[in-house]
C-alpha cells in the first residue's frame, strides 16, 4: 500500500500570523465536503490569552480562522472535533496547567458556523474527563469512546470515557499501567532527549515522576474489539486492547514502534488498514522531527516503513488524522508558528 501526497499547505496565512504560538490541532470532514480544523493559540502554551481557533476549508480554499472559545485569564488547550449526524462537537481543556485541566465543550448545529455556550462535560468531576487530544470513536454498537488521560504531579495515566447516550453521560474506564521504569532503562539513552530540553534543569528525578502513558488513539477491528496506541515516556508507543466494546482494557504493553514522548494519531481506512501519524524517534522527550505516516494491514502488528511528511530540523508534532475512503486528511503543528494541512491518497 502506497501513499501519495496531494496537498500540503499552511492553514494560517502568513499575513495573518501574530506573535505567539499555536499547537494541538484537530480536524473533521463534514458531509458536504468542508473540512474544519481547530487548535489553540496565544502568547505561548499555557498563557492566559490562549484560545481555541477554528478554520474552514471549502474546496481548495482555507477561510480566515476565528476564535470559537475564549475566556480572559483562562488558558485553553487541546481541542478535539467530533461530528455526529445531529451536530459538530468541540471538546477542549481549560486550566492554568495540565494538572488542573477541566473539559468543556461547545456544539454547532450549522456545520461549525455558530456555536453554543461552553459547558462542563462532567460537571461533578474535577478531573479532565473526555478526549484529551485525539478524536472520539463511535463503535459499531453506537457507543462513543473518548480517549482521555490525566497528567498529575506524580505520573501519567490513560483512560477511556464511554457514553451510551450520545454524550449526555460518561463512564470512565482506566487503562492499566505499571508505574515503575525497568532498572535496565534508568540512565540509558531513554532519557537522551532531555539533554537539549529545559526539563533537564529540573532534575531527572522530577521527570521520572511523570512516567506513564497518555493521549490514546483508537480503532475498532471487529464488533466490540477496540484497540489503542498511546504516547509514552518509555521510548516506545504502547498499546492496549478491549474485547467488550471499550468497557475494560488489558494492561498497556510496549510495541516495537519508537516514540519520542510526543503525540500520535491514527485512523482506520474502509479496507480495515490503519494509518499512523507519528514521529519515528525513540527517547523520552526526543526531537519532534521527522513527521511521518506508516500503514498496517494486520491490525497493528506490523507497519510499513515511514512515509515522511516533514524531514527538516524543527518541531513537526501533534498530528491529527482522519480517513475518507482512500483520502487521508491530516493536520499538525509546524514549529509552533502555524498549523499545516496535508491531504494524501492511499494507493492500493
Amino acid at each position: 500500500m502506497l501513499l501519495k501526497k496531494l496537498i500540503q499547505q499552511p492553514i494560517i496565512p502568513e499575513c495573518s500570523l501574530e506573535p505567539g504560538q499555536c499547537h494541538a490541532s484537530t480536524l473533521v470532514a463534514l458531509p458536504g465536503g468542508d473540512v474544519l480544523v481547530a487548535w489553540f493559540a496565544g502568547h505561548k502554551e499555557g498563557s492566559d490569552d490562549t484560545a481555541i481557533w477554528l478554520a474552514r476549508k471549502q474546496k481548495d480554499t482555507w477561510y480566515c480562522a476565528q476564535k470559537v472559545a475564549a475566556e480572559q485569564g483562562v488558558p485553553h488547550w487541546n481541542p478535539v472535533l467530533f461530528c455526529t449526524e445531529e451536530c459538530v462537537w468541540l471538546f477542549y481543556k481549560t486550566g492554568k496547567n495540565v494538572h488542573t485541566w477541566q473539559t468543556r465543550y461547545i456544539t454547532s448545529s450549522d456545520a461549525g458556523n455558530t456555536w453554543s455556550q461552553p459547558a462542563l462535560l462532567v460537571p461533578q468531576d474535577t478531573r479532565p474527563r473526555g478526549p484529551v487530544k485525539n478524536k472520539v470513536l463511535k463503535t459499531s454498537s453506537g457507543a462513543w469512546l473518548a480517549p482521555g488521560s490525566i497528567e498529575n504531579s506524580l505520573h501519567w495515566d490513560a483512560f477511556i470515557d464511554r457514553s451510551e447516550d450520545n454524550g449526555m453521560h460518561w463512564m470512565m474506564s482506566e487503562v492499566p499501567f505499571t508505574h515503575q521504569l525497568p532498572a535496565s532503562e534508568t540512565g540509558t539513552t531513554l532519557w537522551q532527549g532531555l539533554s537539549n530540553n529545559a526539563l533537564w534543569e529540573n532534575s531527572l528525578s522530577r521527570v521520572m515522576r511523570w512516567d506513564g502513558i497518555i493521549q490514546p488513539s483508537l480503532w475498532e477491528s471487529s464488533p466490540g474489539h477496540i484497540h489503542m496506541l498511546l504516547r509514552s515516556t518509555r521510548g516506545y508507543i504502547y498499546r492496549s486492547d478491549s474485547t467488550d466494546d471499550g468497557k475494560n482494557w488489558c494492561e498497556a504493553y510496549a510495541t516495537s514502534l519508537p516514540n519520542n514522548n510526543s503525540g500520535i494519531d491514527l485512523a482506520s481506512t474502509h479496507r480495515h488498514s490503519i494509518v499512523l501519524a507519528w514521529n519515528p524517534v525513540c527517547g523520552n522527550w526526543g526531537r519532534r522531527y521527522p513527521l511521518s505516516l506508516s500503514v498496517s494491514t494486520d491490525n497493528g502488528q506490523q507497519w510499513s516503513a515511514p512515509f515522511d511528511i516533514e524531514t527538516d530540523e524543527g518541531e513537526y508534532s501533534y498530528p491529527a488524522i482522519i480517513c475518507e475512503g482512500n483520502t487521508i486528511h491530516m493536520s499538525y503543528t509546524w514549529n509552533r508558528k502555524n498549523i499545516v494541512y496535508c491531504q494524501l491518497q492511499l494507493m492500493h
